[in-house]
């Protein structure tokens, strides 16, 4: 069954946490016992109806302050998928937890407050799942029950965001209006809202098309293991271990090892112990190759016609994460794929003030939950692609040495000049 990740995001109060909720409550996906821990709790607090957000706010601090925190995951499933959901903090200091969430999602659902419209916290969102080059993108006019069910409201905040998107790289873009408190056109189409022929939000879900989001042309296979398995036919023998990244492969397929640039062919593909005559992203398989070859942790097999770019020196988007600010200059450990290395932030080219999409160029450090464009240069080779073209191979993280705390999370626009 097809796994659809997406992830929630919005100001603050515009109810993420309650369309989850919903979302939970009419796929039946809730236990009797959470039900009524959440009842219980919805009297104690004084509502006058179930509180479906408390099933998402989990921490006692986000419950007192009604709002989101840290990134809560939560998983269901339908007939037609299965979903892991991401709901991402509002807040502006908790821009990171946005990213943190959105990064692997295939899908943003971004959500709006019928009676406030486009607000600042939902032009960073949007830039920010522009930024991460989610595929999809959602926009829930939300709270549809306190406009009256308003076609022109939903039209003219519709008109809106499209307006400024423009500005940005969605290639998928959505509207659909609901009312999660009231369960409208969520699972169910709503009978308030007859002027909508769209989908329903869970149908939207259930069948957006995201097989081709992947990236089937490059083959990118990082090797994180390399192990000695026992067979009848082969007795011991060496394969590698890892997660396909990109491409489809095949026993017989030529592929090239980096940085040796040995190549060979794949003899046997093997899936949980299993042989398979094929594998494509994002699955986790051993290979095992014809030729004995030097291949260790960190390595990457690839086609040998189209490689990916190999270079010490990245230009890349990174946001900060912690509150000691980042300074050009600043060493770092740096986490790409399987391999990891030292990093030097050479220069700090601009800060984006994500609110409006000015780049500040005079800037000098980037502070906590901040965006800019750095150049890297690092102590060995790195095997990417440019993040637009492989979000796996185009990314990685900043860790502090001396904490080993994990400090920015980057994307890669190529090599540095």
């Amino acid at each position: 069954m097809e796994l659809l990740r997406f992830a929630t995001a919005g100001s603050v109060d515009d109810g993420k946490s309650t369309l989850i909720g919903r979302l939970l409550y009419d796929t039946k996906s809730i236990f009797e016992d959470q039900l009524t821990a959440v009842e219980r709790t919805s009297k104690a607090r004084g509502d006058e109806y179930v509180n479906l957000a408390l099933l998402m706010d989990g921490l006692r601090a986000e419950r007192e302050q009604g709002i989101t925190i840290d990134v809560a995951y939560r998983y269901f499933a339908t007939p037609r998928r299965k979903f892991i959901i991401a709901d991402t903090p509002g807040h502006t200091q908790y821009t990171r937890n946005m990213v943190t969430g959105a990064s692997t999602a295939d899908l943003a659902l971004i959500l709006v407050d019928a009676r406030k419209g486009i607000l600042e916290q939902t032009r960073r969102h949007a830039f920010i799942a522009s930024l991460l080059r989610v595929p999809h993108v959602v926009l829930c006019i939300n709270k549809m029950d306190l406009v009256d069910y308003s076609e022109s409201v939903f039209e003219a905040i519709k008109q809106e965001f499209r307006q400024f998107s423009m500005k940005l790289e969605l290639t998928d873009l959505s509207f659909i209006p609901i009312s999660a408190l009231n369960g409208d056109n969520v699972v169910t189409r709503s009978e308030k809202m007859p002027w909508y022929q769209g989908p329903v939000l869970l149908h939207h879900l259930e069948n957006v098309h995201i097989a081709s989001d992947r990236n089937l042309i490059q083959v990118r296979f990082p090797v994180q293991y390399v192990s000695r398995p026992i067979s009848k036919k082969l007795h011991a023998y060496r394969a590698y271990s890892g997660q396909l990244l990109g491409g489809v492969v095949r026993p017989g397929d030529e592929v090239k090892v980096l940085p040796s640039g040995a190549t060979s062919r794949i003899r046997a593909i093997e899936l949980a112990g299993r042989p398979v005559e094929e594998a494509f992203p994002p699955m986790s398989v051993n290979i095992s190759l014809m030729d004995e070859i030097d291949i260790s942790r960190g390595d990457m097999l690839c086609r040998p016609g189209n490689p990916p770019i190999v270079s010490q020196d990245l230009d890349a988007m990174v946001c900060w994460m912690v509150e000691q600010p980042l300074l050009p200059g600043a060493k770092l450990a740096i986490k790409h794929t399987t391999r990891t290395a030292r990093a030097l932030v050479k220069d700090l080219q601009y800060r984006i003030d994500v609110n409006t999409l000015h780049r500040d160029e005079e800037c000098k450090r980037l502070g906590l939950n901040e965006i800019g464009r750095l150049s890297l240069r690092t102590t060995v080779p790195l095997f990417f692609d440019e993040y637009r073209r492989n979000r796996h191979t185009g990314s990685f993280i900043l860790i502090d040495e001396a904490t080993n705390a994990t400090v920015g999370a980057g994307m890669i626009n190529g090599p540095a000049t």
